[in-house]
């Protein structure tokens, strides 16, 4: 059976260079474990520098777009699973996956990120889930679920669904 992790991370290319730098030691450590990358596949920002990546490395790469992003497929993917709406595009990057990993990234990797979080809660996704909370970019999320939690709002095992990382060196330790 395929060992495949799914990546979720920014769109944009105006970041801290530490994310970019970071999301390619990732990829660079995950395929030399064995694993399949999924991610958005696109050639943009983040999702760019994972796309490279993996084919730096070698490694297989799914990359799911939902069709309306027609032509922002990073030209060197091994497979390409076209979907209807970004919400199957997030069903389908999941899909067979044994972990999920949230890069520094805006509202979309959050949405994602969230999303896998309730479909363990659910029983939905049996995968782990990770952050990597690279220069303590995922301070003010924590902060905010222990809020939740603070509040009643959210029960401490569901937040503890997301194991936040410091580093790559861990994160990749992990997998």
């Amino acid at each position: 059976m395929e060992k495949s992790l799914v990546i979720f991370c920014s769109s944009n290319s105006d970041i801290n260079p530490n994310y970019q730098r970071a999301a390619r030691e990732l990829v660079l450590a995950a395929c030399g474990k064995g694993y399949t990358i999924v991610s958005g596949g696109s050639w943009r920002g983040t999702m760019g520098v994972v796309s490279k990546a993996v084919s730096e490395c070698g490694g297989r790469h799914r990359g799911v777009l939902p069709r309306f992003m027609q032509g922002f497929e990073y030209e060197g993917l091994t497979e390409v699973v076209w979907t209807d709406t970004m919400a199957s595009r997030k069903e389908k990057m999941r899909e067979g996956t044994s972990a999920a990993i949230a890069l520094p990234g805006g509202i979309g990797t959050m949405d994602e990120l969230f999303e896998t979080q309730v479909l363990s809660k659910l029983g939905r996704y049996g995968g782990r889930i990770f952050a990597l909370n690279l220069d303590g970019f995922f301070e003010p999320l924590r902060a905010l679920l222990d809020h939740f939690v603070a509040e009643g709002m959210t029960a401490r095992e569901d937040v503890d669904r997301v194991r936040f990382c410091d580093t790559v060196e861990e994160l990749a330790g992990l997998l």
